[in-house]
């Protein structure tokens, strides 16, 4: 697929791109940042349109061109890589929902990763400049983007393989949960690849820490189906697998925050 901010040239292929909707009557509203403030007049200004993107198709790729914006997401999920030192595809993060994507760009002139829709997905293109009258919700978006990359490599580097897997399940079971959906029963939009390469696991460690939560009853899997059958004994070893007891948890990201009493 042709990818249109490539330096904002080439072909615009139309199926992409829908009717712009006004923030104050997204259905994304109550959990996207902005879409919370209480003058509508100026929210309602911040969407310049909304872009649908195929399933493991690219919204942008690394050397794009910024174009001085970012991406709130409508529906679906996405996932970002960067190169390593090596020149490798490393995956940074998965964003689903009323997240946003390309906060990372701000201020650059290209982007420095690729982000990759894990199913049909839409978003919602935001310029910097629309978020001027809206400073205190850019400047509060901004900083929950960098305590999460922070709080992620300090899960990566003081943590077991069974703490990172245990804690990633339970991150995506809240935001799941906050946004309507079960927080016991979801489907996994990513890969086991992509969830062991994003918590530097490898994809057969993984696989086996799933068995091995299902032996002991601390979830169903089934494929990229997953019931979380006991969320406290999994809360626990998160918290307590070798490691200071809660340390894992206070690392997750906390764009939402993880469950500490709900579950």
């Amino acid at each position: 697929m042709l990818n249109y901010l490539s330096a904002g040239h080439g072909t615009r292929d139309a199926a992409r791109f829908s009717a712009p909707v006004e923030c104050s009557s997204c259905r994304a509203r109550q959990l996207c940042l902005p879409a919370g403030a209480t003058d509508h007049r100026n929210v309602d200004k911040l969407v310049g349109r909304r872009i649908k993107v195929a399933r493991d198709s690219n919204l942008y790729k690394a050397g794009d061109l910024v174009g001085n914006r970012f991406y709130a997401i409508r529906y679906g999920s996405f996932k970002n890589y960067r190169a390593d030192a090596a020149g490798q595809p490393r995956i940074t993060g998965f964003q689903m929902s009323a997240e946003f994507l390309a906060l990372d760009a701000i201020g650059l002139q290209q982007h420095n990763c690729t982000a990759v829709a894990l199913e049909d997905s839409e978003v919602c293109e935001i310029s910097c400049g629309s978020m001027k009258p809206l400073l205190p919700f850019f400047h509060s978006i901004l900083s929950k983007e960098i305590t999460d990359e922070q709080n992620v490599a300090l899960l990566l580097r003081n943590t077991r393989a069974e703490q990172r897997l245990a804690a990633f399940l339970l991150n995506l079971s809240w935001r799941y949960g906050v946004r309507g959906f079960s927080p016991a029963r979801f489907r996994l939009a990513m890969s086991r690849r992509d969830i062991a390469d994003f918590l530097g696991l490898t994809p057969e460690s993984v696989s086996r820490l799933m068995f091995q939560f299902k032996d002991q009853n601390l979830i169903n899997v089934t494929g990229r189906d997953v019931t979380l059958v006991d969320a406290i004994g999994l809360k626990q070893l998160a918290a307590n697998a070798g490691g200071t007891p809660g340390a894992t948890l206070d690392a997750m990201p906390q764009t939402l925050p993880l469950p500490r009493g709900e579950l």
